[in-house]
């Protein structure tokens, strides 16, 4: 090419100034050494690259109206493990930050756009009305909390409304009400974490929902908050905080594993299975909770407890993370597959998890493949409720 033919490319100062102001310069950290890439998921059903996405937005040169900047799970996998402390996670929420403010969704990613109105009104993502938030209950004995109450239990919007995951909370409340512990939930005032749709770039939206909850919290006098999503744990735990407000907050598999050493839940109950536990990642990598789940699966009498090939700090994302979940996963890229497939590979008759979006995607993940061989999905919960 001659030399007359060469094209300087600028940086669009315009772009990184968003990308700054949505707190994803760590990008200037990079050296390109592509252990982003090499680690992530993404790798193992399709080409993708994060270390490109990086680099790009280094120059303000991210193209937002990209179907790769939806792309990412949030798994935290690529953080983890870059020499430079590179936050790859905040990066990509920046740039959906800055794609959201004009308003541009490729095709896959509108699905995330249109979830915003059903939290806005309805406080959850499925378009489910409020008052009918706490009808999974009916029937259970389950009291409204009040102020005294040993906990609350914060459901969630999926095992709120999700007619798979309401058999998962229910047995969460008999599990409760075996142990003698005096909790209550909010019913209708219960909102949206908000955790991923902030992923998706609604920063204002997640703020709304998190001040909401917060005030409702405060009104109820609420003191401790026992939730079976690890993504409302770790919003309430990492990031509720941002509005000067501190709650001791737990997820279900802590809470069960204290209850069982406290002596205050016995499980009495054979459960002749063998069980593979996969670690969520916003339970495990995200919040460092590994033990807890398993100590709790050892409990149960007659379970064998299996570990997959990715376990632990380096667990298999199921595909549901940053929003992903509203989105469509053409067959062939699903995550949840590969992990199904590990578990029958080390012989578990049941996939056992302790998150909604796991059970979400690997269920739809089985549906597709009946006739397979695959595992049953259990949630910890079911487990634990059936060894009463």
């Amino acid at each position: 090419m001659a030399r007359d033919d060469w094209e300087t490319v600028a940086p669009f100062p315009e772009t990184l100034a968003e990308i700054r102001e949505a707190n994803g310069e760590t990008y200037r950290y990079c050296y390109q050494c592509g252990k982003c890439d090499a680690v992530c998921p993404w790798n193992r059903v399709r080409g993708f690259s994060m270390r490109r996405i990086v680099r790009e937005a280094s120059f303000g040169l991210t193209e937002i109206e990209s179907e790769d900047v939806w792309r990412c799970t949030t798994c935290g996998t690529c953080p983890q493990e870059c020499p430079r402390g590179v936050q790859q996670v905040e990066l990509g929420v920046a740039l959906r930050r800055v794609a959201s403010k004009y308003d541009v969704f490729p095709a896959g990613a509108r699905p995330a756009r249109a979830v915003r109105a059903s939290l806005t009104l309805e406080g959850n993502p499925l378009n489910e009305e409020r008052a009918r938030r706490g009808d999974w209950a009916r029937d259970l004995g389950v009291r409204p909390f009040e102020e005294g109450m040993e906990i609350l239990y914060f459901v969630g919007c999926y095992y709120s409304y999700d007619r798979r995951l309401r058999k998962a909370a229910a047995a969460t409340a008999r599990i409760l009400q075996r142990a003698g512990v005096r909790f209550g939930i909010l019913g209708e005032r219960e909102g949206c974490c908000g955790e991923s749709v902030r992923k998706t770039g609604a920063e204002q939206l997640f703020r709304e929902l998190a001040r909401a909850n917060i005030k409702t919290w405060i009104d109820a006098g609420v003191r401790r908050i026992v939730v079976s999503s690890p993504h409302c744990f770790h919003t309430f735990r990492n990031e509720y905080p941002e509005f000067q407000v501190h709650f001791e907050v737990l997820h279900l598999s802590q809470f069960l594993r204290d209850l069982l050493r406290d002596g205050r839940l016995k499980l009495t109950g054979s459960v002749p299975r063998r069980v593979a536990y996969h670690d969520p990642c916003y339970l495990g990598r995200h919040n460092g909770v590994f033990d807890e789940p398993r100590e709790v699966l050892r409990a149960v009498p007659g379970l064998e407890l299996l570990e997959l090939s990715d376990a632990r700090q380096r667990s298999l994302c199921c595909g549901g993370g940053g929003g992903r979940i509203w989105m469509d996963t053409p067959r062939g890229e699903r995550f949840s597959d590969l992990r199904l497939d590990q578990a029958r590979d080390v012989g578990a008759e049941a996939l056992a998890t302790a998150c909604p979006y796991c059970i979400t995607m690997f269920e739809d993940s089985r549906l597709t493949r009946e006739g397979e061989g695959l595992p049953a999905v259990l949630e910890l919960a079911e487990i634990v409720a059936e060894a009463l």
